[in-house]
């Protein structure tokens, strides 16, 4: 790995979050040179990069209405399509879908299928789109078996306004929502929240608070407007999910997503002990997670290993 050098492209609170100047001393260590990348300047007078390790998320909502951030995310795949020997970790394609939770949600939907052998499945979940749907939207809550309470979600996975959910208990309430967002048929879970973190071909689990137990089925009670960030509630102490099953769930959404660093939310159904996801995170945070410097040396060693070893004619992969 001596001589390598890797480039981070990071809004400044992932950077503050993750500790790049700490992971970079760590890196310096091993003979590699982290290099922080400004994409407000021209990319190839910072480079040349073996490898690119980004969160543009920031960058990719913003461009949906701002030309600065259009013109930034140009430049970068501008970069990173006439020098095809940088390996990207991860492909903006893959990160861009689990940016809309429309398109995550349909991933997770069919995890039922493919890891039944593991009992492991989603919540039923619906799409609405815009206010027009509001008026149809019973009828399609009771037509897809979604149950009461309903979780709200909004439809962009990003930012803090991602972390402002609901919690709806009647169809009377489904006036509170707010699209674009999703439904989600909320399950008892303990109040424990499983956050699986997966950096390449390992995954550390990491329990956190979580929503309490309410009762199933349509009540009179009020909407609940909570931020996912900001829970305390006391968790009770429930079994583990199984590490072999969040093995097999791991392999299945790396091979699905074509990513490596992302991380899965999973709870328990109190009921029927099934493993139930109920999102995907792009390049999370990692607290709590032991040795992730290691971790994340370790993987892009073994991506830049592989990629000298397959030749001049390998592309950037994971």
């Amino acid at each position: 790995m001596s001589g390598r050098r890797v480039g981070f492209c990071l809004s400044d609170k992932k950077r503050r979050r993750m500790n790049l100047d700490a992971f970079a001393e760590f890196c310096e260590g091993h003979g590699v040179e982290v290099v922080e990348i400004d994409l407000t300047q021209p990319l190839v007078p910072q480079g040349p990069f073996d490898i690119i390790v980004h969160k543009l998320s920031d960058v990719i909502v913003e461009a949906e209405h701002n030309s600065q951030s259009q013109q930034l995310l140009a430049n970068f795949q501008s970069y990173v399509s006439t020098h095809p020997s940088t390996i990207l970790l991860d492909p903006l394609p893959a990160m861009t879908q689990l940016l809309d939770r429309f398109a995550s949600y349909r991933i997770m939907s069919k995890l039922h299928n493919s890891l039944r052998d593991w009992r492991i499945c989603s919540p039923p979940y619906l799409e609405i789109h815009s206010a027009a749907d509001l008026s149809s939207i019973q009828q399609t809550v009771t037509a897809q078996n979604l149950s009461f309470p309903l979780i709200c979600k909004t439809r962009v996975a990003h930012g803090s306004l991602s972390h402002e959910m609901s919690l709806i208990f009647s169809a009377g309430s489904l006036a509170d929502v707010r699209p674009p967002c999703v439904l989600q048929s909320f399950v008892n879970h303990g109040a424990v929240l499983h956050k699986v973190f997966v950096v390449g071909d390992r995954h550390y689990c990491v329990e956190r608070p979580s929503l309490k137990n309410f009762p199933s089925g349509p009540c009179d009670r009020e909407t609940i407007f909570f931020n996912s960030h900001q829970l305390d509630e006391e968790m009770p102490c429930l079994p583990p999910p199984s590490f072999e099953a969040v093995a097999a769930l791991v392999r299945e959404l790396r091979a699905q997503l074509g990513m490596a660093l992302f991380g899965v939310d999973i709870i328990i159904n109190i009921h029927t002990h099934t493993l139930t996801v109920i999102d995907i995170n792009i390049f999370p945070g990692y607290e709590g997670v032991p040795q992730f410097f290691s971790s994340l040396l370790s993987h892009i060693k073994s991506v830049l290993d592989k990629h000298s070893s397959a030749g001049p004619q390998a592309t950037g992969s994971v």
